[in-house]
C-alpha cells in the first residue's frame, strides 16, 4: 500500500509539473517566425517593438515555442555601449596632401614611399609644387598598424582654424583603390565664454590600412593629433524608435517618458527650425520619484554654413537603463522654439538564437513580468560556438507587422495566482496522501 502511495505522490508532481509549464498564451504577444537557410540553429534579431513588450528589462520574459506549444531553448546575444570602452585609441601618423590652388582636380596626386611592412615612410605631390601655389587639401592617415575594424577617429587642429570643418572620408588597403566611408564633421565654436569642441567622428566598423580625409570648399586645418579606435568584434547595429511626443516642463526645459525601461545609448533631438543653436543638459531616472541624474550634455545645432545644412543633433549615452528623460537648454542660443521637440532613441540590438525542436510554425512569446528568465549561454546552445559561426546561422524573422500591446504593463509584484493556485493543490495533495498513510499505519494488523 506504501508503495501505491509513493507511485501517487510521483504521478501527482508529475502531472502539476505538466500543468505548470509555460506555454504561449501565458505572455501578451505571440507573433509567428518564418526561417530560413540551414538549421537546425536560428538567429534572429529582435524588433525593437519586441524589447517595449518585455515585461522585464534584461528580456527575460523571451521565449521561442513550437507548433506543439513546446518552448526551445535558445540564447541571448547582447551587446552594450561599454563592450569597447576599453579599445584605446591609437595614434596614427599623418600625410598632408597637396595641390595647385588653380586645380580643379578633386584629388591631389601623390608619391608615396612604404615600407616592407606598408607603413608609409613619405608622401610627396606627384608634380613639384611652387610653394605660394600648394594649397593644403586634406590628410592621408597611416591606420596600418591597427588590425581591427576601425569605428572612431579623432581628431586635433590648431587653434586658429575655429568653427565646422567638414570633409569626405575614403579608405583603402593599397592606396590605389579607394572606397567611400560617407562624410566627417568637427567643431571648435566659442559660446557665451565656453568653448564646445567636437573631435570625434564615427568610422563604419569596417577594416581598412589608409584613410583619405579630403576637405569641401576650404583648406584642410592644419592637424595636431590624429587618433583611430579599432574593436576586436564588430557590436550589433543601434535599433532607432519612432519619435516620441514630449512635454514642456518650463521655459527651456522638456521631458519624454519612454514605453519601457531600456538601455539607451543614444538619443536624437528635433531641431525643426534653421539655425538654432542650443548647449543642452541631459538628465534621466528610472522611476518618477527617483532624482534626476546628469547623463550628458552638448550643443546641439541646425545651421546653414556654404548653402548647406549643418546638423548636430545626437547626444551619445552609456547605456544605462533609464525610462524618463529631461533636457535643459541654455536660452541664451535662442532655444528651440514655441512646439515641443520630439525624441528618437536608440538601443542596441538583441539577437536570439534558438535550436528548433519540433515541427513548425515557430512562435516568438513576449510580455511576462513573473516567469524566470531561462536563456542558456551560447556556449552551451551551440557547443562549438565562435563568434565567425554566428554569421553562418539560418536566419528567423518575425512574420509581419508587430503591433503594441497599449494596455499597461502589469505589476511584477502582483499575485500569481496560477503559482499560487498550483502549490494548494500541491499541498493538498500531499496532505490528503499523508492522512491516509497516517490512517493505514494506526490501523491495527489482522489477526490470522
Amino acid at each position: 500500500m506504501i508503495g501505491k502511495l509513493s507511485v501517487a505522490v510521483v504521478g501527482l508532481c508529475t502531472a502539476l509539473s505538466a500543468w505548470g509549464q509555460e506555454v504561449p498564451a501565458d505572455f501578451a504577444t505571440q507573433v509567428p517566425l518564418t526561417l530560413s537557410g540551414e538549421g537546425p540553429w536560428y538567429r534572429l534579431e529582435l524588433p525593437l517593438a519586441a524589447q517595449l513588450s518585455a515585461r522585464q528589462a534584461n528580456l527575460g520574459d523571451v521565449r521561442v515555442f513550437n507548433a506543439a506549444g513546446e518552448p526551445q531553448a535558445y540564447a541571448l546575444a547582447q551587446e552594450s555601449a561599454q563592450r569597447n570602452e576599453n579599445h584605446a585609441l591609437t595614434a596614427v601618423k599623418w600625410f598632408p596632401l597637396y595641390a595647385d590652388a588653380d586645380a580643379n582636380e578633386a584629388t591631389p596626386g601623390v608619391r608615396v614611399q612604404s615600407s616592407a611592412t606598408g607603413t608609409l615612410v613619405q608622401v610627396q605631390p606627384s608634380t613639384p609644387l611652387a610653394a605660394g601655389d600648394a594649397v593644403r587639401r586634406g590628410w592621408l592617415l597611416d591606420a596600418s598598424a591597427i588590425k581591427a575594424p576601425l569605428q572612431q577617429l579623432v581628431l586635433d587642429w590648431v587653434s586658429e582654424r575655429d568653427g565646422f570643418q567638414r570633409f569626405s572620408i575614403e579608405a583603402s588597403d593599397d592606396l590605389q583603390h579607394w572606397r567611400s566611408w560617407g562624410e566627417g564633421q568637427v567643431a571648435r565654436l566659442a559660446f557665451a565664454d565656453e568653448r564646445v569642441e567636437q573631435h570625434d567622428v564615427a568610422l563604419p566598423g569596417q577594416s581598412a590600412r589608409y584613410l583619405r580625409l579630403m576637405w569641401k570648399g576650404q583648406a584642410a586645418p592644419l592637424l595636431t593629433a590624429a587618433h583611430v579606435q579599432g574593436a576586436n568584434a564588430l557590436p550589433l547595429p543601434l535599433v532607432w524608435s519612432q519619435p516620441l511626443a514630449g512635454s514642456r516642463l518650463k521655459t527651456g526645459e522638456y521631458s519624454w517618458q519612454l514605453p519601457a525601461t531600456l538601455s539607451v545609448e543614444r538619443l536624437r533631438i528635433e531641431l525643426r527650425q534653421p539655425n538654432s543653436l542650443a548647449p543642452v543638459t541631459l538628465y534621466g531616472r528610472r522611476e518618477p520619484a527617483q532624482p534626476w541624474r546628469p547623463l550628458s550634455s552638448g550643443l546641439l545645432y541646425r545651421l546653414t554654413q556654404d548653402g548647406q545644412q549643418v546638423v548636430r543633433d545626437e547626444l551619445p549615452l552609456s547605456g544605462q537603463a533609464v525610462q524618463h528623460f529631461k533636457l535643459e537648454i541654455d536660452e541664451r542660443g535662442g532655444g528651440l522654439g514655441p512646439d515641443t521637440p520630439t525624441l528618437r532613441f536608440a538601443v542596441r540590438a538583441t539577437q536570439l538564437i534558438f535550436l528548433a525542436r519540433g515541427e513548425p510554425p515557430f512562435t516568438l512569446a513576449v510580455g511576462n513580468a513573473s516567469v524566470r528568465p531561462a536563456n542558456l549561454p551560447l556556449a552551451t546552445l551551440i557547443p562549438d560556438y565562435n563568434a565567425r559561426r554566428l554569421k553562418d546561422l539560418g536566419q528567423a524573422k518575425v512574420d509581419g507587422e508587430w503591433l503594441l500591446d497599449p494596455s499597461p504593463p502589469p505589476d511584477a509584484r502582483a499575485v500569481d495566482w496560477k503559482r499560487v493556485g498550483l502549490w494548494a493543490v500541491l499541498l493538498l495533495g500531499v496532505a490528503a496522501l499523508g492522512a491516509m498513510a497516517y490512517s493505514l499505519l494506526r490501523k491495527p494488523p489482522s489477526t490470522p
